[in-house]
């Protein structure tokens, strides 16, 4: 399942930043940047709290095969567009909402299944280690990307994402856990207002997911623009971009590792605020650089700081729910999560095109240091976890 996964992830990050280089060059618009990761993102804010009662109606293996099947479809489509030189912005757009829909059912299935592999008290290091695996995809993705988009084009980095998924749907095929759904008569929306009222009842669950929205919001344009500072500011190619996202990659290797050899660490409230602050500093520091080996060293941090409190803030919310209610709690924290990302490019792509790219990022790095104080100081029960 780890092997499966990590590949699939490289195939995803090689299609992640050959698309946005390619919507760019066809562009040369950072709204439509913008719009790309929002209707990429869009679907999972609008299904995923559906999705997460699915996922606990239906065997989740199941789940997560069809939407494997879906994106590995979408990514083809893609790579004959590109192939045959017909590709516009539009297909590119649609292609990102269709593989986003695919995502919002497969989000909370996988968020799920992976406890039920594990005991609870190796949940963290679990957790951490699936992070492992999705940033070394995050490191060695973009690197591929690079080269491949340097050398060969975008047809290849999408073409070698489509053979990617075939990764995952062996492993799923080969799972011999499952999990049985117990049988309900409850509609849809009364097992989703179960779940939701489930999450407000437990200690900080709210905090928990109003701090998955903003972080996510705040830090993920930072990824979403850095072809504009690759061709704008650096006057850089495809394969600084790859080095670039490599590097953030790199040190999310570090974040997670860190998590993971902490183990059932203490007080992972304050570990997350921590981290929180930092991860804001660092975006702003990359920002107002005008560097680029300093710019390389500071998205280390960048993606160490993300990769931890991201990590720790998952492991506090697993941690906090059963299993009965998993699918549809890890919906609402995915609704959160990933709904933050799209609310985010949405509103950095309207704000960019006035203000510039470094200022716009400048501030979200001081926002996010803002928001992890205001949990220390103000709303302290997050700090006390």
């Amino acid at each position: 399942m780890w092997i499966g996964a990590c590949t699939s992830s490289i195939g995803t990050w090689m299609q992640i930043v050959a698309q946005s280089w390619l919507v760019y060059r066809l562009s040369h618009s950072a709204f439509y940047l913008a719009l790309d990761q929002f209707l990429g993102g869009i679907p999972i804010f609008l299904f995923s709290l559906i999705g997460g009662v699915v996922a606990d109606r239906v065997e989740r293996r199941k789940i997560l095969l069809a939407s494997q099947y879906l994106q590995m479809t979408t990514a083809a489509i893609l790579t004959i567009l590109v192939a045959t030189g017909v590709v516009h912005v539009w297909h590119i757009l649609c292609l990102s909402f269709v593989s986003g829909f695919a995502q919002a059912f497969g989000g909370p299935a996988y968020q799920a299944l992976i406890p039920t592999l594990v005991d609870k008290e190796d949940m963290p290091n679990a957790i951490a280690l699936n992070s492992i695996q999705f940033n070394v995809a995050v490191m060695v993705g973009p690197a591929l990307a690079g080269q491949a988009l340097a050398q060969l084009g975008e047809k290849w980095c999408f073409g070698l994402n489509a053979v990617s998924f075939l990764a995952p749907i062996i492993s799923l095929s080969i799972i011999r856990t499952r999990f049985l759904p117990v049988k309900t008569a409850q509609s849809m929306f009364a097992s989703l207002k179960q779940g939701i009222q489930f999450a407000r009842q437990q200690n900080s669950m709210e905090a928990l997911i109003v701090l998955a929205f903003f972080m996510t919001g705040l830090s993920m344009p930072l990824r979403t623009y850095l072809p504009v500072f690759v061709k704008d500011i650096f006057h850089r190619g495809p394969a600084t971009y790859g080095n670039l996202l490599s590097l953030m990659g790199l040190g999310s290797i570090f974040g997670s590792l860190m998590i993971a050899s902490a183990g059932n660490m203490k007080k992972k409230g304050r570990v997350a605020l921590a981290a929180l602050a930092c991860l804001g500093a660092g975006i702003s520091g990359f920002a107002l650089s005008k560097s680029l080996p300093l710019s390389y060293a500071i998205l280390v941090v960048v993606g160490a700081s993300m990769m931890a409190v991201f990590a720790t803030v998952n492991s506090l919310v697993q941690m906090i729910t059963i299993n009965e209610m998993r699918g549809r709690v890890m919906s609402v924290y995915n609704f959160a999560f990933r709904g933050g990302m799209p609310m985010g490019n949405l509103l950095s792509g309207w704000l960019v095109p006035m203000f510039t790219a470094p200022l716009v990022l400048t501030m979200n790095g001081f926002l996010l240091i803002a928001l992890a104080l205001y949990f220390f100081v103000v709303q302290r029960r997050l700090a006390e976890l």
